[in-house]
This record gives C-alpha cells, structure tokens and sequence, in this order.
C-alpha cells in the first residue's frame, strides 16, 4: 500500500490558496483513482484509492499546515508502512509557477508542513512531489504569498499544473520515485 498526502489548510477561508495545492491534487486522485467516499481518520480525511494494481490511502490531513504530521504519522503506523511507502505533495514558492520537483528524500526546504512531517516520521527518507507556486516578490511577505489565491491569469496553468500532479503521482504510485522523477522533474510548464 501507499500512502499519498496532500498538504493545505482547512476550511473556506484558505480554499484555492497556493498553499492549498496539495489539497487540490488530492481531490482530482481521488476523482480518477477514489474507491470509497472520504472518512474522517488520522485528523484528515481519508479515500481509499486503487492506481492501476497498487492499492492507495489519499490522505487530506485537517491539521493546519504546520502540524502535517501529526496526520501523517498515525496513518504510517496504522498501516506499518515504510517512509518509503509514502508521498508528500505540496506547494513551494522557490519553484516557477507550474514546476513540479519529486525528491526521494531531503530537506524540508522552507516548507513547514513537510518539515513537521519529517520531524514526526524521525527521518527524510519520505518522498515529496513540490509544486511551483510562484514566488512573492520583495515587498510581500513569504507568509502572505502562500495564503494568497492565485490570479486570474494563473487560473489556466494551475488547472494545467493540478492535473500534471496527479499524473505524476499516480507515475509515483505506479512506477516508483526514479520513474516519476525522470518523467515529471523536467517537464517544464
């Protein structure tokens, strides 16, 4: 099994920010790949999921950001998985707007979510899939940047960058993290 997480904040305030990415590519695994209505777990909401012959757990964690891992780990021990069992996505602001990055593992570079997750699981080896948000320019605050929405001239390469994620994700699922690195890392938005 696997265990793919997508990192935001809950509720409708924080709908359709750019911190909110990892949700959004969630919701569309879990339109193509969804094998169970969204249960209430591991302080998230879970869909099982079946991608191709491998069998999924979507996980939403509805802690806010900085506290990913606090759903994370509970999930990971539940179903004995391994780090390497699991797949974070989320945004990051140090990529142009539609760039995806996976890494088997590494630092959390800035991203506080991952950084908790890495913290609870006791080591970096957890694979993560960044998605470009763009970045803030030197009069905004990076805090600011992330919980913004995005412009109605970013719509287009958003929806474009959304379904790009879960396809590389599902490549990830599928196919291991080299396959999903080598296909999704230089594909350019």
């Amino acid at each position: 099994m696997k265990l793919i997480v997508g990192l935001g904040n809950p509720g409708r305030k924080y709908a359709g920010t750019r911190h909110n990415v990892g949700y959004e590519v969630l919701a569309e695994l879990a339109r193509r790949h969804g094998q169970s209505s969204p249960k209430a777990k591991f302080q998230g909401e879970v869909v099982e999921a079946a991608i191709g012959a491998e069998r999924a757990l979507l996980l939403t964690p509805l802690t806010y950001m900085n506290l990913s891992g606090a759903s994370v780990q509970p999930a990971r021990d539940f179903y004995k998985l391994e780090n390497s069992d699991i797949l974070v996505v989320c945004d990051d602001f140090n990529l142009p707007l539609g760039k995806l990055r996976t890494r088997r593992k590494g630092s959390a570079g800035g991203q506080k979510g991952l950084a908790d997750i890495i913290r609870r699981l006791g080591d970096d080896e957890v694979a993560r899939l960044r998605i470009g948000i763009g970045s803030p320019d030197e009069h905004r605050a990076a805090a600011d940047f992330v919980l913004s929405r995005f412009t109605a001239d970013e719509a287009e390469a958003v929806k474009q960058t959304i379904t790009r994620a879960a396809d590389a994700a599902a490549v990830w699922a599928t196919d291991g993290v080299e396959a999903c690195m080598n296909r999704f890392n230089a594909d350019n938005p």
